[in-house]
Protein backbone atom coordinates (compact mmCIF):
# COMPACT_ATOMS: atom_id res chain seq x y z
CA UNK A 1 0.00 0.00 0.00
CA UNK A 2 1.63 3.68 -0.88
CA UNK A 3 1.78 5.89 1.79
CA UNK A 4 1.51 9.02 -0.39
CA UNK A 5 -2.16 10.70 0.72
CA UNK A 6 -4.05 11.60 -2.39
CA UNK A 7 -3.88 15.23 -4.05
CA UNK A 8 -7.58 16.88 -3.99
CA UNK A 9 -8.49 18.76 -6.57
CA UNK A 10 -8.55 22.10 -5.17
CA UNK A 11 -4.80 21.24 -3.85
CA UNK A 12 -3.62 20.82 -7.25
CA UNK A 13 -5.42 23.83 -9.20
CA UNK A 14 -4.43 26.24 -5.79
CA UNK A 15 -0.13 25.13 -6.65
CA UNK A 16 -0.82 25.04 -10.49
CA UNK A 17 -2.37 28.87 -10.35
CA UNK A 18 0.08 29.78 -7.20
CA UNK A 19 3.23 28.80 -9.70
CA UNK A 20 2.11 30.68 -12.85
CA UNK A 21 0.09 33.39 -10.74
CA UNK A 22 2.78 35.98 -12.94
CA UNK A 23 0.83 35.05 -16.07
CA UNK A 24 -2.55 36.07 -14.66
CA UNK A 25 -0.50 39.07 -13.22
CA UNK A 26 0.33 40.47 -16.37
CA UNK A 27 -2.94 40.65 -18.01
CA UNK A 28 -4.80 42.09 -14.91
CA UNK A 29 -5.77 45.91 -14.46
CA UNK A 30 -4.16 48.12 -11.70
CA UNK A 31 -7.15 47.20 -9.41
CA UNK A 32 -7.25 43.74 -9.66
CA UNK A 33 -4.46 42.08 -7.67
CA UNK A 34 -3.42 38.63 -9.04
CA UNK A 35 -3.72 37.25 -5.27
CA UNK A 36 -7.02 37.95 -5.51
CA UNK A 37 -8.27 36.77 -8.30
CA UNK A 38 -6.83 33.30 -7.72
CA UNK A 39 -8.59 33.40 -4.57
CA UNK A 40 -11.50 34.48 -6.53
CA UNK A 41 -11.40 31.27 -9.03
CA UNK A 42 -10.51 29.01 -6.28
CA UNK A 43 -13.85 30.11 -4.27
CA UNK A 44 -15.62 29.65 -7.56
CA UNK A 45 -14.18 26.00 -8.02
CA UNK A 46 -14.97 24.79 -4.58
CA UNK A 47 -18.25 25.77 -5.03
CA UNK A 48 -19.23 23.60 -8.22
CA UNK A 49 -18.80 20.34 -8.09
CA UNK A 50 -18.63 20.36 -12.33
CA UNK A 51 -16.07 22.74 -12.43
CA UNK A 52 -14.01 20.64 -10.34
CA UNK A 53 -14.32 18.22 -13.36
CA UNK A 54 -12.84 20.63 -15.49
CA UNK A 55 -9.43 20.52 -17.30
CA UNK A 56 -7.10 22.35 -14.76
CA UNK A 57 -5.58 24.52 -18.31
CA UNK A 58 -8.65 25.16 -19.31
CA UNK A 59 -9.47 26.79 -15.68
CA UNK A 60 -6.11 28.34 -16.17
CA UNK A 61 -7.04 30.08 -19.83
CA UNK A 62 -10.30 30.70 -18.64
CA UNK A 63 -8.63 33.16 -15.47
CA UNK A 64 -6.15 34.71 -18.00
CA UNK A 65 -9.79 35.79 -19.98
CA UNK A 66 -11.14 37.09 -17.19
CA UNK A 67 -7.49 39.03 -16.33
CA UNK A 68 -7.67 40.31 -20.01
CA UNK A 69 -11.53 41.69 -19.63
CA UNK A 70 -10.65 43.66 -15.82
CA UNK A 71 -13.44 41.18 -14.40
CA UNK A 72 -13.67 39.55 -11.47
CA UNK A 73 -14.97 35.88 -11.21
CA UNK A 74 -18.11 35.70 -9.28
CA UNK A 75 -18.15 39.10 -8.19
CA UNK A 76 -21.00 40.94 -8.55
CA UNK A 77 -22.69 38.99 -11.54
CA UNK A 78 -19.45 40.46 -13.52
CA UNK A 79 -18.37 37.37 -14.62
CA UNK A 80 -18.26 33.38 -14.09
CA UNK A 81 -16.03 30.39 -14.47
CA UNK A 82 -19.09 27.87 -16.57
CA UNK A 83 -18.30 24.20 -17.20
CA UNK A 84 -18.64 22.59 -20.59
CA UNK A 85 -19.38 18.67 -21.24
CA UNK A 86 -17.28 17.94 -24.46
CA UNK A 87 -18.00 14.74 -26.58
CA UNK A 88 -15.64 12.17 -24.96
CA UNK A 89 -17.48 12.96 -21.52
CA UNK A 90 -14.14 15.45 -19.84
CA UNK A 91 -15.10 18.97 -19.19
CA UNK A 92 -13.44 22.27 -20.16
CA UNK A 93 -14.20 25.76 -18.47
CA UNK A 94 -15.09 29.04 -19.48
CA UNK A 95 -14.94 32.69 -18.87
CA UNK A 96 -18.72 33.72 -19.46
CA UNK A 97 -19.28 37.76 -19.04
CA UNK A 98 -22.10 38.33 -17.07
CA UNK A 99 -24.48 41.65 -17.97
CA UNK A 100 -22.98 43.46 -14.47
CA UNK A 101 -19.31 42.78 -15.57
CA UNK A 102 -20.66 44.47 -18.99
CA UNK A 103 -22.31 47.13 -17.32
CA UNK A 104 -19.15 48.09 -15.13
CA UNK A 105 -17.12 47.85 -18.25
CA UNK A 106 -18.75 50.41 -19.70
CA UNK A 107 -19.60 53.00 -16.38
CA UNK A 108 -15.43 52.79 -15.79
CA UNK A 109 -15.28 54.41 -19.15
CA UNK A 110 -17.45 57.30 -18.00
CA UNK A 111 -18.69 58.45 -21.28
CA UNK A 112 -22.46 56.60 -20.83
CA UNK A 113 -24.10 54.43 -18.57
CA UNK A 114 -26.42 51.32 -19.52
CA UNK A 115 -28.97 49.15 -17.34
CA UNK A 116 -30.96 46.51 -18.19
CA UNK A 117 -34.13 45.09 -16.13
CA UNK A 118 -36.58 41.65 -16.31
CA UNK A 119 -40.28 42.27 -16.61
CA UNK A 120 -41.95 39.37 -14.55
CA UNK A 121 -45.79 38.95 -14.37
CA UNK A 122 -47.80 41.03 -12.49
CA UNK A 123 -45.13 43.70 -13.23
CA UNK A 124 -46.42 47.41 -14.41
CA UNK A 125 -44.91 47.89 -17.72
CA UNK A 126 -44.96 49.91 -20.75
CA UNK A 127 -42.29 51.23 -23.41
CA UNK A 128 -42.19 53.03 -26.83
CA UNK A 129 -39.36 53.53 -29.26
CA UNK A 130 -39.49 56.47 -31.81
CA UNK A 131 -38.99 60.25 -31.54
CA UNK A 132 -39.21 60.29 -27.93
CA UNK A 133 -38.27 56.47 -26.27
CA UNK A 134 -39.14 55.79 -22.88
CA UNK A 135 -39.52 52.36 -20.56
CA UNK A 136 -41.70 52.44 -17.79
CA UNK A 137 -41.45 49.38 -15.21
CA UNK A 138 -42.83 49.26 -12.11
CA UNK A 139 -41.91 45.83 -10.50
CA UNK A 140 -45.35 44.45 -8.86
CA UNK A 141 -45.83 40.72 -8.88
CA UNK A 142 -44.15 37.98 -6.92
CA UNK A 143 -43.00 35.78 -9.53
CA UNK A 144 -39.98 34.29 -9.57
CA UNK A 145 -39.29 31.33 -12.19
CA UNK A 146 -37.60 32.39 -15.32
CA UNK A 147 -40.69 31.06 -17.18
CA UNK A 148 -42.91 33.85 -15.76
CA UNK A 149 -40.90 36.90 -17.00
CA UNK A 150 -42.61 38.36 -20.10
CA UNK A 151 -39.60 41.05 -21.28
CA UNK A 152 -36.66 42.08 -20.97
CA UNK A 153 -35.12 45.16 -22.16
CA UNK A 154 -31.86 47.46 -21.96
CA UNK A 155 -31.32 51.08 -21.97
CA UNK A 156 -28.16 53.07 -22.63
CA UNK A 157 -27.83 56.91 -21.93
CA UNK A 158 -24.64 58.71 -23.81
CA UNK A 159 -23.72 61.42 -21.51
CA UNK A 160 -24.82 64.95 -22.26
CA UNK A 161 -27.56 63.25 -25.12
CA UNK A 162 -31.36 64.16 -24.96
CA UNK A 163 -32.87 60.66 -25.76
CA UNK A 164 -31.66 57.09 -24.65
CA UNK A 165 -30.86 53.91 -26.73
CA UNK A 166 -33.53 51.10 -25.79
CA UNK A 167 -34.15 47.54 -26.28
CA UNK A 168 -36.89 45.43 -25.33
CA UNK A 169 -37.28 41.67 -26.50
CA UNK A 170 -40.30 39.40 -25.33
CA UNK A 171 -38.94 36.50 -23.50
CA UNK A 172 -39.74 33.89 -26.49
CA UNK A 173 -37.89 36.04 -28.85
CA UNK A 174 -34.89 35.28 -26.30
CA UNK A 175 -35.65 31.56 -26.48
CA UNK A 176 -35.66 31.64 -30.06
CA UNK A 177 -32.56 33.58 -30.16
CA UNK A 178 -30.49 30.74 -27.51
CA UNK A 179 -32.27 27.90 -29.91
CA UNK A 180 -30.42 29.66 -32.68
CA UNK A 181 -27.03 30.48 -32.02
CA UNK A 182 -26.75 28.01 -29.22
CA UNK A 183 -23.97 25.74 -30.56
CA UNK A 184 -23.29 23.52 -27.21
CA UNK A 185 -26.82 22.04 -26.60
CA UNK A 186 -27.97 21.28 -23.04
CA UNK A 187 -23.82 22.59 -21.94
CA UNK A 188 -25.10 25.76 -22.62
CA UNK A 189 -25.22 28.04 -19.08
CA UNK A 190 -28.04 29.33 -19.49
CA UNK A 191 -29.57 25.56 -19.41
CA UNK A 192 -28.07 24.48 -16.51
CA UNK A 193 -29.81 24.11 -13.05
CA UNK A 194 -33.33 24.32 -14.68
CA UNK A 195 -32.65 27.60 -16.53
CA UNK A 196 -31.33 29.12 -13.10
CA UNK A 197 -28.97 31.68 -15.39
CA UNK A 198 -32.00 32.28 -18.12
CA UNK A 199 -32.64 35.88 -16.62
CA UNK A 200 -28.61 36.58 -16.77
CA UNK A 201 -28.68 35.38 -20.54
CA UNK A 202 -31.27 37.14 -21.45
CA UNK A 203 -30.74 40.34 -19.69
CA UNK A 204 -27.13 40.15 -21.40
CA UNK A 205 -28.71 39.59 -24.95
CA UNK A 206 -30.64 42.60 -25.02
CA UNK A 207 -27.55 44.76 -23.45
CA UNK A 208 -25.55 43.60 -26.39
CA UNK A 209 -27.32 45.18 -28.51
CA UNK A 210 -27.66 48.77 -26.55
CA UNK A 211 -23.94 48.41 -26.54
CA UNK A 212 -23.48 48.54 -30.40
CA UNK A 213 -24.75 52.30 -30.23
CA UNK A 214 -22.74 53.14 -26.92
CA UNK A 215 -19.18 54.79 -26.75
CA UNK A 216 -16.86 51.61 -26.04
CA UNK A 217 -13.68 51.41 -24.30
CA UNK A 218 -11.18 49.06 -25.36
CA UNK A 219 -12.35 46.57 -22.55
CA UNK A 220 -15.72 46.86 -23.45
CA UNK A 221 -15.07 45.80 -27.34
CA UNK A 222 -13.40 42.99 -25.81
CA UNK A 223 -15.63 42.27 -23.96
CA UNK A 224 -18.96 42.22 -26.11
CA UNK A 225 -16.28 40.00 -28.85
CA UNK A 226 -16.02 37.75 -25.83
CA UNK A 227 -19.69 37.72 -24.57
CA UNK A 228 -20.88 37.00 -28.46
CA UNK A 229 -18.13 34.58 -29.27
CA UNK A 230 -19.74 32.24 -25.83
CA UNK A 231 -23.33 32.81 -26.74
CA UNK A 232 -23.04 31.34 -30.24
CA UNK A 233 -20.36 28.83 -29.30
CA UNK A 234 -17.42 30.56 -31.46
CA UNK A 235 -13.81 29.60 -30.42
CA UNK A 236 -11.90 32.77 -30.46
CA UNK A 237 -8.19 33.24 -28.95
CA UNK A 238 -6.65 36.75 -28.04
CA UNK A 239 -4.31 37.85 -30.56
CA UNK A 240 -2.79 40.99 -28.26
CA UNK A 241 -5.54 43.21 -27.53
CA UNK A 242 -7.63 41.60 -30.21
CA UNK A 243 -10.77 39.02 -29.63
CA UNK A 244 -10.13 36.74 -32.46
CA UNK A 245 -13.62 34.96 -32.95
CA UNK A 246 -13.50 31.97 -35.84
CA UNK A 247 -15.39 31.64 -38.42
CA UNK A 248 -18.42 28.57 -38.32
CA UNK A 249 -17.25 26.91 -41.24
CA UNK A 250 -13.41 26.67 -39.85
CA UNK A 251 -14.67 24.98 -36.85
CA UNK A 252 -13.50 22.14 -35.68
CA UNK A 253 -16.80 19.63 -34.80
CA UNK A 254 -16.90 19.90 -31.17
CA UNK A 255 -19.26 20.51 -28.15
CA UNK A 256 -18.18 23.87 -27.12
CA UNK A 257 -16.03 26.76 -28.21
CA UNK A 258 -12.08 25.78 -27.54
CA UNK A 259 -10.45 28.90 -25.95
CA UNK A 260 -7.12 29.48 -26.31
CA UNK A 261 -5.25 32.60 -25.34
CA UNK A 262 -1.69 34.03 -26.14
CA UNK A 263 1.26 34.38 -23.39
CA UNK A 264 3.08 37.29 -23.32
CA UNK A 265 6.16 38.19 -25.25
CA UNK A 266 8.12 39.02 -21.81
CA UNK A 267 6.60 35.95 -19.94
CA UNK A 268 7.12 33.58 -23.16
CA UNK A 269 10.13 31.63 -21.12
CA UNK A 270 7.67 31.45 -17.73
CA UNK A 271 4.68 29.74 -19.44
CA UNK A 272 4.64 25.78 -18.65
CA UNK A 273 5.35 23.70 -21.70
CA UNK A 274 1.98 21.63 -20.57
CA UNK A 275 0.06 25.08 -20.69
CA UNK A 276 0.80 25.95 -24.26
CA UNK A 277 -1.88 24.58 -26.33
CA UNK A 278 -4.05 26.67 -23.65
CA UNK A 279 -1.93 30.19 -23.96
CA UNK A 280 -0.85 30.20 -27.48
CA UNK A 281 -1.21 33.35 -30.16
CA UNK A 282 -3.13 32.95 -33.28
CA UNK A 283 -2.13 32.09 -36.33
CA UNK A 284 -1.11 35.48 -37.99
CA UNK A 285 -3.58 36.61 -40.56
CA UNK A 286 -3.09 37.62 -44.52
CA UNK A 287 -0.73 41.02 -44.33
CA UNK A 288 -3.23 41.61 -47.48
CA UNK A 289 -6.42 41.37 -45.68
CA UNK A 290 -8.57 44.18 -44.56
CA UNK A 291 -8.68 44.62 -40.61
CA UNK A 292 -11.42 43.30 -38.60
CA UNK A 293 -14.30 44.86 -37.22
CA UNK A 294 -12.82 44.34 -33.77
CA UNK A 295 -9.54 45.81 -35.16
CA UNK A 296 -11.10 48.84 -36.15
CA UNK A 297 -13.02 49.34 -32.86
CA UNK A 298 -9.70 48.59 -31.11
CA UNK A 299 -8.11 51.67 -33.17
CA UNK A 300 -10.66 53.90 -33.19
CA UNK A 301 -10.95 53.33 -28.99
CA UNK A 302 -6.95 53.85 -28.76
CA UNK A 303 -7.00 56.96 -31.08
CA UNK A 304 -10.52 58.82 -29.31
CA UNK A 305 -8.21 58.21 -25.93
CA UNK A 306 -5.65 60.23 -27.57
CA UNK A 307 -7.35 62.93 -29.24
CA UNK A 308 -6.74 61.97 -32.95
CA UNK A 309 -8.39 61.71 -35.56
CA UNK A 310 -9.41 60.07 -39.15
CA UNK A 311 -7.60 63.35 -40.30
CA UNK A 312 -4.29 62.83 -38.09
CA UNK A 313 -5.20 58.62 -39.62
CA UNK A 314 -4.71 59.82 -43.41
CA UNK A 315 -1.95 61.91 -43.05
CA UNK A 316 0.32 59.47 -41.44
CA UNK A 317 -0.57 56.75 -43.68
CA UNK A 318 -2.47 58.00 -46.64
CA UNK A 319 -5.46 55.50 -46.07
CA UNK A 320 -8.61 55.62 -44.39
CA UNK A 321 -9.44 53.44 -41.43
CA UNK A 322 -11.57 51.12 -43.39
CA UNK A 323 -8.95 50.15 -46.32
CA UNK A 324 -6.06 49.76 -43.72
CA UNK A 325 -4.89 46.33 -44.28
CA UNK A 326 -3.06 43.66 -41.41
CA UNK A 327 0.23 44.35 -42.25
CA UNK A 328 -0.51 47.84 -41.33
CA UNK A 329 -2.01 46.70 -37.65
CA UNK A 330 1.07 47.19 -35.55
CA UNK A 331 2.08 50.04 -37.41
CA UNK A 332 -1.17 51.82 -36.37
CA UNK A 333 -1.36 50.87 -33.07
CA UNK A 334 2.56 52.08 -32.55
CA UNK A 335 2.04 55.38 -34.39
CA UNK A 336 -1.24 55.94 -31.74
CA UNK A 337 1.62 55.32 -28.79
CA UNK A 338 3.63 57.90 -29.95
CA UNK A 339 2.16 60.16 -32.76
CA UNK A 340 5.29 62.12 -32.97
CA UNK A 341 7.94 59.43 -34.19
Amino acid sequence: MSNQLAVSPAKSLSDFMDKYKGQIALALPKHISADRMVRLAMTSFSQNATLQKCDMHSIFASVVIAAQLGLEIGVGGQGYLVPYKQRDNSYKATFVPGWQGLVDLVSRAGRATVWTGAVYQGDKFDWALGDNPFVKHQPEGDADNWKQISHVYAIGRVNGSQYPVIEVWTMDRVVRHLNKYNKVGASHYAHKDDGANMEMYARKVALLQVLKYMPKSIEVVKAMDVANAVESGKPFTFDGEVVVVQDEDQQPAQDKPEVKMPQSRSAAKETPADVSDVVSRSVSANPGELLSGSQINLINSKMEADALGSADLFAKFGMKLGDLTQDRFQDVLEWIRNPAA
